[in-house]
């Protein structure tokens, strides 16, 4: 070959990369932006659609609408498993994000308690778990795509963008609060301002779906087409029930710490510690622009050193510091509380970056997205949507504004001893 036709394929291959990363990394923008601007509004979407005598109560209830969407992820993994592994990685991508982007439009749009009642809270949880549906099939589905598609010396690395569009939503979406809550009074948000965010979510949607409309499918998509008619989800817990388990335990701990640490200590930092929600969403902007610079870094680390040593660090750290950087945050003092948070933001990139390559590396292709999308998303739908609301109602009950650290920990450590379990991946071929 010449040496123009070499770089010219060089070049295209190339792009093909970039455009691979840019697939995986746009839609996880857009629904985590839309769950992280739920978490952050939760106040006022409390006071608006679930309204009591206790502005505690409000919380906790609103906090359960964020619950329900999330016990509707297995839902979307099931659904979207099937379609990834039996239609094509692509196709379940293109649907999901058109799926999220739908529900976050009427949630903008959505009458409050005192316009239509009692109806307005169940239509926010309607919508929040059709959101759900669509959750559980976006992230791993994007995450095993990307990871199909890495040399494999850098499949880390690839898998941690479906991870660092994830941060980069949330980031985005603590930086729409951030600006909404400094430019507009109490009475100007709970009046329209906190629909704005919602609504601005739709154009990330569109942006996502004609990005991942011109992408190459995976390379499985003509032998996946010759089998026979079946239920990958079947065939994943008959070869598969042993890696299921053990990814389902390791991400125990990357829910709970994730939604606790980046969705409800922003509200915790307000109600608890005194913090203005304005100096809240601040301290959470920087702490998640921390982490989206972290992750990569911590993949990197886990594509040259393996997956478990990052995983075993990471999960320790929540287990052993957690009551110690929770206190650290327990002041009012702006520098303490962001170098509390961004001590956690070091802990969750130790395995945020080497997850998605973990649980991608454990299964088989033909079952790949649905055994990574079950065994991801029940953790999730059962400790990560009820992180924000169990975090509320110990605080409640116990009146200990600490009380939560020592459910970060017990989480951590036995998510610890369950990755102590889990063979390295590092380096095994995606093919057998």
């Amino acid at each position: 070959m010449s040496t123009v036709a070499q770089e010219i394929d060089a070049e295209a291959t190339a792009g093909n990369k970039t455009r691979v990363l840019a697939a995986g990394f746009i839609g996880n923008i857009l629904e985590w932006y839309d769950f992280a601007v739920y978490g952050f509004f939760a106040p006022t979407i409390g006071k608006l659609f679930f309204p009591a005598a206790d502005a505690r109560t409000s919380l906790i209830a609103a906090f359960g609408a964020f619950a329900a969407g999330f016990l509707m992820r297995p839902v979307g993994a099931v659904l979207f498993g099937h379609i990834g592994d039996r239609i094509g990685r692509k196709k379940a991508l293109t649907l999901s994000v058109m799926m999220m982007a739908v529900p976050t439009m009427l949630v903008g749009l959505l009458p409050t308690h005192a316009e239509i009642g009692i109806s307005a809270a169940i239509l926010m949880i309607l919508l929040r778990m059709i959101q759900g549906v669509s959750v559980g099939g976006e992230y791993t589905s994007s995450f095993v795509f990307l990871v199909e598609h890495a040399p494999p010396h850098r499949r880390a690395f690839f898998g941690a963008w479906s991870m660092i569009g994830a941060t980069c939503g949330i980031l985005l979406g603590s930086a729409v609060g951030a600006l909404i809550n400094s430019f507009t009074t109490d009475i100007q948000l709970q009046s329209w301002g906190w629909r704005i965010p919602f609504l601005a979510g739709v154009l990330v949607a569109f942006v996502g779906y004609f990005i991942r409309h011109g992408i190459p499918d995976q390379p499985l998509a003509e032998e996946l087409a010759e089998q026979e008619p079946s239920s990958p989800l079947k065939e994943a817990w008959t070869e598969h029930r042993t890696e299921m388990l053990q990814s389902a335990g390791l991400n125990m701990m990357n829910a709970v710490t994730f939604y606790t640490v980046f969705i409800y200590l922003s509200t915790w930092l307000v109600e608890e510690v005194g913090e203005t929600r304005a100096e809240a969403l601040d301290i959470n902007t920087l702490s998640m622009a921390a982490l989206t610079v972290l992750v990569p870094i911590t993949a990197i680390l886990a594509d040259r050193f393996g997956r478990k040593p990052l995983l075993l660090i990471g999960s320790a750290g929540v287990a052993i510091l957690s009551p110690a950087l929770l206190r650290l945050m327990h002041h009012h003092n702006f520098a303490m509380i962001l170098t509390g948070q961004i001590g956690f933001a070091v802990l969750v990139a130790c395995f945020a970056g080497a997850i998605p390559a973990t649980i991608t590396e454990l299964f088989r292709r033909g079952v790949r997205v649905s055994a990574a999308s079950i065994s991801y998303n029940i953790p999730f739908a059962i400790f990560g949507g009820t992180a924000p609301m169990v975090a509320a109602w110990l605080v409640k009950a116990t009146g200990n504004p600490l009380a939560i650290a020592w459910y970060l920990s017990g989480i951590a450590a036995i998510s610890f001893c369950i990755i102590l379990t889990i063979k390295e991946t590092k380096g095994c071929s995606l093919d057998e």
